[in-house]
C-alpha cells in the first residue's frame, strides 16, 4: 500500500457518546482525553475502553452500504465514538495515525471484535457481519489518543501517517 491510495482528507460525521454500552447517542462537540470523548463510559472495561482503546471509529461509507443490505445500523449503534466520511476505510488498519480537527491525533491500535450487544445494528442479529476475519476492511477500529483536544461534527480528518510509510515517515498533505 502506498500512501496515493489513501484518501488524505476526510470529515467527522458523527460523535457519540453513552453513560454505558449502545446505542453511544449523538453530541455536536466533545472533549477528547486520554481515555476518550469526556463524559462517554465503558460498560465491561474488560474488552472496552483504556488507553489503546480510547476511541472507536467506523466509515460512514460502510454504514450506508450496510444499510443497503437491510442492516439497522446508525452511527453510535455499535458502540463507535466517531464516524468518519471520505477514507478507504480498508486502508486504515492498525499503526496509521490520523489527525481529527486542528488538535487531536489519534493512532489505530487493532480491530474491534463485536460482540451480541449490537446485534439490534444487524439482519438476523448477525453482528459477525463487522468482524475483520470474517470480512476485512469493515470492521469498526480502536485507537490511542496522542493528542487531546476538542472535536466537533463537521471537522477534517487527515492521515498523517500510514502503516507502509514503516511508522519512520510522516505522510502529511
Amino acid at each position: 500500500m502506498t500512501p496515493l491510495e489513501i484518501e488524505t482528507k476526510a470529515i467527522i460525521t458523527a460523535l457519540n457518546i453513552s453513560r454505558g454500552g449502545v446505542p453511544k447517542l449523538p453530541v455536536e462537540a466533545a472533549q477528547v482525553t486520554p481515555l476518550g470523548l469526556e463524559g462517554d463510559r465503558q460498560r465491561d472495561k474488560r474488552y472496552h475502553g483504556g488507553p489503546e482503546r480510547a476511541l472507536c471509529l467506523f466509515s460512514q461509507e460502510l454504514m450506508e452500504y450496510l444499510q443497503g443490505e437491510g442492516h439497522p445500523i446508525t452511527p453510535g449503534s455499535t458502540g463507535e465514538n466517531i464516524t468518519i466520511r471520505g477514507l478507504k476505510w480498508e486502508n486504515i488498519i492498525p499503526g496509521c495515525r490520523l489527525r481529527l480537527g486542528d488538535e487531536v491525533e489519534v493512532e489505530v491500535t487493532s480491530y474491534t471484535t463485536p460482540c451480541k450487544n449490537i446485534s439490534a445494528s444487524f439482519v438476523d442479529g448477525y453482528f459477525n457481519r463487522i468482524h475483520q476475519s470474517k470480512y476485512p476492511g469493515q470492521s469498526r477500529l480502536y485507537s490511542r489518543v496522542l493528542r487531546t483536544g476538542i472535536l466537533r461534527t463537521g471537522d477534517i480528518v487527515e492521515v498523517v501517517e500510514t502503516q507502509s510509510s514503516g511508522g519512520t515517515g510522516r505522510d502529511r498533505t
